[in-house]
């Protein structure tokens, strides 16, 4: 059974078969991160853009634990660069198989570059295969026809940003999860600062009522067991 922990904003843990996968690993400077990025575990560090509040702390936890860095090619580059040892790099579309299953990176509308400046490639979604189950991570991007053809082969999780601003509102949010059609649909990348603050229940109403997916709302710290 694998199991899936939000640490705030933006920031995931999946662990699969004592395999611990960190996503998008922004715990220093995260006021809802209820740990620090020297207190997790991780295997597999996977990358949906370059942006701090979602590269975060990944050079710190990969030169401790030694993790692979998974994300495009850009983003693997500057992470070599920085000392990381072990990473691989996949770009839009493309995916590679991994002790813990797959992991595929897809389309995502937004902008990607590191806290330098440094370009940071194109932003991507994240498709990860665990134990049977299909996840899908949004990150930061805004509403597209396309997420229909994301979850045509099914979805377990899908998780997705309800902040608006800076990704989807919950409307539009509420809209993709109609095209991805999840099991189970859980909101992040909200909440962190006053720009983001939204209440994830108007969102999760909108979408139980107008799909048959299940809204599942954690609070940072909490864990879903993925069935």
């Amino acid at each position: 059974m694998a199991t899936l922990t939000y640490y705030g904003h933006a920031t995931w843990a999946l662990e699969t078969r004592g395999i611990a996968i960190l996503m998008d690993p922004f715990f220093t400077g995260n006021p809802l991160a209820p740990t620090a990025a020297g207190s997790v575990r991780a295997d597999f560090i996977v990358l949906t853009h370059a942006h701090g509040d979602h590269y975060g702390d990944t050079i710190e936890i990969a030169r401790r634990t030694g993790a692979t860095v998974i994300s495009n090619f850009e983003i693997v580059a500057y992470c070599q660069k920085q000392g990381v040892a072990a990473a691989h790099p996949l770009h839009i579309g493309g995916g590679a198989a991994f002790p813990f299953g797959r992991a595929k990176l897809t389309i995502a509308h937004h902008g990607s570059s590191f806290p330098d400046g440094t370009y940071g490639g194109q932003p991507a979604g994240i498709l990860l295969e665990v134990e049977g189950r299909r996840l899908y991570n949004a990150g930061d991007t805004g509403l597209f026809s396309d997420m229909s053809l994301i979850g045509e082969a099914g979805l377990d999780v899908a998780l997705l940003p309800i902040g608006d601003n800076f990704t989807m509102g919950p409307d539009d949010a509420a809209k993709a999860a109609g095209l991805l059609r999840a099991r189970t649909v859980i909101p992040q990348h909200y909440k962190t600062w006053p720009m983001l603050v939204q209440d994830p229940e108007p969102f999760k109403r909108m979408v139980e009522s107008s799909t048959d997916s299940r809204v599942v709302i954690l609070n940072p710290g909490e864990t879903f067991e993925i069935r």
